[in-house]
């Protein structure tokens, strides 16, 4: 069966962007729905993406959203929120974007009798996972694979580089104005993976049945640490710079004082604790069908050194 009117929640964002650009070019109709219509003119070159001005965590607004479409893509998720108080395991941003909306979709699609979801999560998720951000993406995924009624693929990136991530563009920035860089979990390790490959790998399940029911590790062809990372960030941009790894402790005194910077926070504790679980493929890892991954060499050097 082909899936031909796709809703895309978090369509207009890094990732969502091109997930909407390979699906238009298979003249399937997307709708995108936003709260600020002008976050989602970027979209409006694609003939069949449909911008919508709407509050998803509205439910009568989401399950007429919903009513519209035969299969949902999920990608809405938030890096940062304020700590947990006692009694929960993630702060109040992770349970509305996370917990709180797969909820509403899973009740959205049982009323419009809509089957079939794509569901963005992470790597490293666990119900006991060291961070927030980890737990809450677990949750997610246990309401929506609980589901009795959904055709649901899960799938879990790594870091996504790519031209316009906040990322590698973050760390040769950084590195653009400050002699030295001190930072936490130096040692974490990642798999980046190219933001393109993960939108080809988002649209090449949503018809196929055999993929029902899994779960995917989205990763590039290499591990890195985040201290070989920003080496590359610097060195492809013509800045690199020195840095200087911080223990545990002061990391998250670091990113303590850095989640009160305006205009929301580059480091935050939970992201430190986030670091503690490698960001990598495991041993038992599925791949998407026919994956192929775009070495982050062939690519970030050309977008960095713009910079």
């Amino acid at each position: 069966m082909r899936h031909e009117s796709i809703l895309l929640l978090g369509g207009s964002g890094f990732i969502g962007s091109h997930i909407a650009a390979q699906l238009a070019a298979t003249g399937r109709h997307v709708i995108v729905p936003t709260r600020r219509y002008d976050r989602a003119r970027h979209l409006l070159v694609l003939p069949t993406v449909q911008i919508v001005e709407a509050d998803i965590m509205d439910d009568a607004t989401l399950s007429s959203l919903v009513q519209r479409a035969d299969a949902v893509i999920n990608l809405v998720g938030v890096l940062h929120s304020q700590q947990s108080r006692a009694g929960s395991k993630w702060g109040r941003d992770f349970e509305r974007a996370h917990v709180e909306l797969t909820r509403k979709l899973v009740r959205s699609c049982r009323t419009q009798n809509v089957r079939r979801c794509v569901h963005m999560s992470a790597l490293g998720v666990g119900l006991n996972a060291p961070s927030m951000y980890l737990r809450s993406k677990a949750a997610a995924e246990k309401i929506i694979l609980e589901a009795p009624f959904l055709d649901v693929t899960i799938m879990r990136p790594s870091v996504v580089f790519g031209e316009e991530d906040k990322f590698l563009n973050l760390f040769a920035k950084l590195q653009k104005f400050m002699p030295v860089l001190a930072l936490g979990g130096a040692d974490a390790k990642f798999q980046p993976v190219y933001v393109k490959d993960v939108a080809q790998a988002f649209v090449s399940v949503i018809d196929n049945q055999q993929t029902y029911g899994k779960t995917f590790d989205l990763v590039g062809p290499s591990v890195y640490t985040l201290r070989e990372l920003i080496k590359l960030a610097g060195m492809y941009s013509g800045h690199e710079r020195p840095l200087i790894g911080l223990p545990h402790f002061l990391a998250k005194l670091q990113a303590w004082m850095l989640e009160f910077m305006p205009g929301g926070p580059l480091m935050s504790r939970d992201n430190v604790d986030s670091m503690q679980v490698d960001n990598v493929a495991g041993p038992r890892s599925q791949l998407p069908p026919d994956w192929k991954a775009t070495p982050l060499e062939a690519v970030a050097p050309h977008y960095l050194a713009r910079d």
